[in-house]
């Protein structure tokens, strides 16, 4: 089952100290007992590509974010973003609250926030605070991350602020798709890594090896029954920066985000046995149609990624910038084909 990882609901944290005692031998004279224990270590000098440099980083610019909702507190993660104070989270951390909310910072301060604006299809929200000592975390390229890069994963699982978790990139452009909190669904090619995430993760970074933000951790895969105690079993997946930033610089600019558009339904019960999605209804004036394509077409690559369920084309679409120019190849029949394709944004 796919699962949010976030909105957590607030639980104390028990930790039990079992102590021991050890024993010195005392003289009969009742003398100062000799030392056994070995000399002070000289501190480590740490790499600045280690995962600690990373860590001291990132960890100023992460949040944990509080949303009062009916029946508790919704629980999430983010991080800053601007000097303005732009705060950027998922939508199902915030969404069912009433537009305010509370932002502790790494060193325990809080901030009230306003949320600027949500988008739930892409799971993207944006808040900002009111103080002008943020420090905003650096920007990484997305569309650089390859499989096997050493990632971060920092935030507040189940309330624990600071966390630092590492992993791997362990795929990239892997469709996921959740239902939104308006009844939407939610469509995005995500990062999968094994970094640990739980509950409360959402809304916080996926950095690199160099503490740049790569990608906004998001939903974790389980096997548990129900979400209330799904956990983390290695597969979690992060929206990636590229499209995160693109929506949340809309949100801020505009108030809301644009979903870029093929101009083509896909045949959600097509199957073929070589893989491939097929088009229905193809809009006369759309970008598909204006490439050539038609409806019945079979759509086997976008942008050199092999597709074979419906999905994967509508998560690489809304990843996708309007305005850029994607190769797609197409079979007609028995015949193969290929055109470029310019995505555009939708008019609502």
């Amino acid at each position: 089952m796919w699962t949010v990882a976030g909105a957590a609901v607030l639980a104390g944290v028990l930790a039990g100290v079992l102590g021991g005692a050890m024993g010195v031998r005392f003289s009969d004279d009742r003398q100062t007992a000799r030392s056994v224990l070995g000399p002070t270590a000289t501190p480590p000098q740490r790499a600045p590509e280690s995962l600690a440099a990373v860590a001291s980083m990132v960890l100023p610019s992460v949040v944990t974010i509080r949303v009062p909702v009916d029946g508790g507190v919704s629980l999430g993660s983010g991080f800053v973003a601007s000097a303005e104070g732009h705060v950027i989270t998922n939508d199902h951390v915030v969404a069912g609250g009433s537009g305010v909310a509370s932002v502790i910072f790494d060193d325990g301060t809080s901030s009230p926030a306003k949320v600027v604006g949500a988008d739930p299809e892409s799971d993207v929200a944006v808040l900002q605070v009111q103080r002008k000592d943020v420090r905003p975390a650096l920007f990484g390229d997305s569309d650089a991350v390859a499989v096997g890069d050493s990632v971060v994963a920092v935030g507040s699982p189940l309330a624990l602020r600071g966390t630092v978790t590492a992993g791997i990139v362990s795929a990239l452009d892997r469709p996921v798709v959740t239902s939104a909190d308006d009844g939407g669904t939610r469509y995005y090619a995500a990062i999968q890594t094994d970094a640990a995430v739980n509950h409360g993760n959402s809304g916080g970074p996926l950095v690199d090896a160099a503490g740049q933000v790569v990608g906004i951790n998001a939903v974790i895969k389980s096997m548990a029954g129900s979400e209330e105690s799904a956990g983390n079993i290695g597969l979690a997946f992060a929206i990636p920066i590229n499209h995160a930033r693109r929506v949340a610089e809309e949100i801020i600019a505009e108030g809301r985000a644009h979903r870029t558009v093929l101009g083509a339904e896909v045949e959600e019960a097509f199957r073929g046995p070589a893989g491939g999605v097929r088009l229905g209804e193809v809009v006369a004036t759309g970008p598909a149609a204006e490439a050539g394509l038609r409806q019945g077409d079979v759509v086997t690559s976008y942008g050199g990624r092999p597709l074979s369920e419906p999905t994967d084309l509508i998560a690489l679409v809304r990843k996708t910038a309007p305005g850029d120019v994607v190769q797609v190849a197409y079979k007609r029949g028995p015949t193969s084909h290929n055109t470029s394709v310019t995505l555009v944004a939708d008019a609502d």
